[in-house]
């Protein structure tokens, strides 16, 4: 499943843009997910837009983890180790928010996908 998933990314890497700029729109598109099931969370619709934004995140992070964990990664080490604690975190407030939902436990997920995104616009 996520080997399907790191082989459309890196595809897509290569055909269209950079791979900084790949990894910012999935990003933004992951924060924007979890936004609308915030704003929708009273929805009829909130358990699917809820299960499907948290497995997107989930897979975008799964696939950062596997590129930081690369003997090859270009990052220093230093960036690699804060990444993958970030990504730990991520991993643990996605499952908090399987098993309690709540439109706040999606606050700081969106932001941190905000933020990453725009450190990799140089923004």
């Amino acid at each position: 499943m996520y080997n399907n998933a790191l082989k459309a990314y890196k595809s897509v890497e290569r055909v269209s843009v950079s791979g900084r700029e790949t990894e910012a729109r999935v990003l933004t598109e992951a924060a924007s997910k979890l936004r609308v099931c915030q704003r929708k969370w009273d929805n009829e619709t909130r358990r699917t837009l809820l299960r499907e934004a948290l497995n997107y995140n989930q897979r975008i992070w799964s696939i950062f983890q596997t590129e930081l964990g690369k003997a090859d990664n270009p990052l220093p080490n230093h960036i690699k180790v804060d990444l993958l604690r970030l990504s730990g975190f991520v991993d643990k407030r996605i499952f908090e928010v399987m098993a309690s939902p709540s439109p706040e436990l999606l606050t700081i997920l969106i932001k941190i996908n905000e933020n990453i995104a725009a450190g990799l616009r140089g923004q």
